[in-house]
């Protein structure tokens, strides 16, 4: 089982979305994280036939992907950012259909769908039209389209994008779960849906992968040093304008600030253990965090 990207590259009018990635996934999950505009989209929609290399090759075990076809599809499995569904269809009704289109067995389609709607936890919500789902439901019935299926190669798109807090948690529990005997590639720029449940993350940038590795090689491989220091309330805007700061935390004095730096910011300022999220703003100058569609 394994995925091998080749100098992958596409362009749009002369503009090079992805630039010669180079990468092989093996079963696990793998995190694609990067701001938004990074890439990450028009790799993920090459990566599931979508859309066509401009140049470079993708192979499954040797065999390129866009020449398996359908052998390709009957493996893969995929959730992106929107996906489409009938309002008025029930859950049930919603898998039983996409099960129907996958070429599922109605006998087989039956007891799979009835699988999924527990493992997604979905059981008790399998009668309820689909326009009448939270963010969440809706997003745990498009993880169970996904895997009708049971797919090799699980590709997800900003999964948990508009998601609160607990159904975050949830989605990456139910991940890790469906990872055990296959590649998960989750892409995302919201750094805490990859740092715990990621054997590997990438962090793309203009297109390339600007570094790759567990988080805790990332986070020692940083090019750059994170300090705390305590400013005046006076002082926190002019750091916040002129320091990469990743945290602030309100003191009686001021602000206790965490800023991503390779030189010592101020001279009261003392060296601490990067995160992941340091990671994200060392490389991309900003938080990960919530925002709108990728490319």
């Amino acid at each position: 089982m394994e995925l091998t990207i080749t100098n992958l590259t596409k362009e749009f009018s002369g503009t090079r979305a992805v630039d010669s990635v180079n990468e092989t996934l093996t079963r696990g999950v793998y995190g694609l994280l990067g701001v938004n505009g990074a890439g990450k989209t028009t790799l993920m929609r090459m990566l599931t036939t979508l859309l066509h290399p401009s140049s470079g090759s993708i192979t499954w075990d040797g065999e390129d992907i866009f020449a398996m076809e359908g052998r390709f599809r009957s493996i893969l499995g995929y959730l992106p950012q929107e996906f489409g569904f009938y309002p008025n269809f029930t859950v049930e009704e919603y898998l039983q259909y996409i099960a129907s289109i996958k070429g599922l067995r109605p006998a087989v389609a039956k007891q799979r769908v009835k699988e999924l709607l527990h493992q997604v936890g979905l059981s008790k919500a399998r009668s309820k039209k689909m326009k009448n789902l939270s963010g969440g439901m809706k997003r745990r019935a498009g993880i169970a389209q996904a895997m009708l299926n049971d797919p090799k190669l699980l590709i997800l798109d900003e999964p948990t994008a508009g998601l609160d807090p607990n159904e975050r948690i949830r989605f990456r529990n139910l991940i890790s779960e469906l990872a055990e005997d296959r590649i998960v590639l989750l892409s995302t720029h919201i750094v805490s849906d990859v740092e715990y449940i990621a054997g590997k993350i990438f962090l793309m940038k203009d297109g390339r992968i600007a570094v790759s590795g567990t988080a805790p090689e990332l986070t020692a491989a940083m090019p750059e040093r994170v300090w705390v220091c305590q400013v005046s309330k006076a002082r926190i805007d002019a750091y916040l304008k002129a320091l990469k700061v990743s945290n602030v935390k309100t003191t009686p004095e001021g602000a206790e600030l965490r800023i991503v730096s390779a030189e010592q910011p101020t001279d009261d300022a003392v060296q601490v253990v990067p995160t992941l999220e340091d990671v994200f703003l060392c490389y991309f100058g900003q938080r990960g965090g919530e925002a709108d569609a990728a490319v």
